[in-house]
C-alpha cells in the first residue's frame, strides 16, 4: 500500500519538508506519496488559517490517508499550535488523521546546524570566518532565528556592499536549499520540535 499524504506548509518556501517526509517514511520502509498543492496559487482567495487551507485542499476532490500540517510556534507553545491544528482539522475534515509540526520558534532554527550546509550556501565554502553557531540544546531559545539566519549567512559569505545586497536578496532562496540540504541524522536530530515532527509523523506512518 502506497499511503496518499497531503502537506500544507505555513509558506511556500517550507516545502522542501516534503523531501524529510517522504526520507522518514523511507527510513521505516513505508511508501508515500506526496501531495504539497500550492493553494494561493490555485485559488488566490485562500486564507492563510489551517483551516482555511485544509477546507480549500478538501474542496479540491482529492482524497488522502494522512495530513502533514506545518505552523511554526512563533512566540506561543508548541501545544498551543497543535491544539490549534487539531481544532482546525477537527472542524474541517474529521476524519482524516493528522501529524503537526511546529518548529519552535520558527523553521529557521532547524536550519543554524549545519556549518557547511550555510557556507555552501552562502557562496564561500572554503571560507573561515568563525560563524559562532548555537549549539542544538540551544537553538529554540534564540528569539528571531529568521534574522539570526540571514546575519549567519551574510557572515559566511564574507560579501559587503552590492554583494551582501544581492544575497540578502536571494535569502528565501537560500532558505529554501538549506532546507532541502538539512540532514535530518545530524545536530538537527537533538532539538526537540524535530524530534517531535519525526516521532509524531513515525506514528503516524505506522498507524495506517
Amino acid at each position: 500500500m502506497t499511503a496518499r499524504v497531503l502537506f500544507l506548509s505555513e509558506g511556500s518556501s517550507d516545502q522542501g519538508l516534503v523531501a524529510h517526509v517522504e526520507g522518514i517514511a523511507a527510513d521505516l520502509g513505508t511508501q508515500v506519496t506526496v501531495s504539497a498543492p500550492d493553494l494561493r496559487w490555485l485559488r488566490s482567495s485562500v486564507g492563510h488559517s489551517v483551516a482555511d487551507k485544509l477546507r480549500t485542499a478538501r474542496e479540491l476532490g482529492a482524497t488522502y490517508d494522512l495530513a502533514v500540517v506545518q505552523r511554526d510556534a512563533d512566540r506561543g507553545s508548541p501545544d498551543i499550535r497543535k491544539a490549534e491544528i487539531a481544532e482546525a482539522v477537527s472542524e474541517t475534515w474529521p476524519d482524516l488523521r493528522h501529524v503537526p509540526v511546529v518548529p519552535v520558534r520558527m523553521l529557521e532554527a532547524w536550519l543554524l546546524l549545519d556549518e557547511q550546509a550555510l557556507r555552501e550556501v552562502a557562496g564561500n565554502p572554503r571560507g573561515r570566518i568563525p560563524l559562532e553557531l548555537p549549539k542544538a540544546a540551544a537553538v529554540e531559545r534564540i528569539a528571531d532565528p529568521k534574522q539570526r539566519l540571514k546575519d549567519t549567512l551574510a557572515k559566511a559569505s564574507g560579501c559587503k556592499g552590492r554583494r551582501l545586497a544581492e544575497l540578502q536578496q536571494r535569502f528565501p532562496r537560500n532558505r529554501h536549499r538549506l532546507l532541502d540540504l538539512l540532514d535530518r541524522h545530524g545536530s538537527v536530530s537533538e532539538v526537540p520540535s524535530w524530534q517531535a515532527f519525526v516521532a509524531d509523523l513515525s506514528a503516524a506512518l505506522r498507524g495506517l
